[in-house]
């Protein structure tokens, strides 16, 4: 599933995200910890993958099209469950 999003709300969601949760995505998804990173503005493509994010210039720091919104999703899985 496809999703576009600001790069200034993905760099929020992923600010806002308590500390080792980059670790526990990349675990949960079967996934190495660069490329996590990368999902979220990382470029270390030496030691992780590019996952499916287009950047296009635009307001907010660019639009982001998302290829598989799972880390996306499963970070906002995260951040649901800290305000419980």
């Amino acid at each position: 599933m496809t999703r576009t999003i600001t790069f200034n709300k993905l760099r929020s969601i992923k600010d806002r995200l308590p500390d080792g949760t980059i670790h526990r995505i990349a675990e949960d998804l079967g996934l190495t910890v660069e490329t996590v990173r990368n999902y979220f503005g990382g470029e270390n493509y030496k030691d992780g993958k590019s996952c499916g994010l287009h950047i296009e210039p635009g307001p907010d720091g660019g639009i982001v099209m998302l290829d598989d919104t799972a880390i996306l999703d499963r970070a906002l899985d995260i951040l649901g469950a800290q305000r419980v």
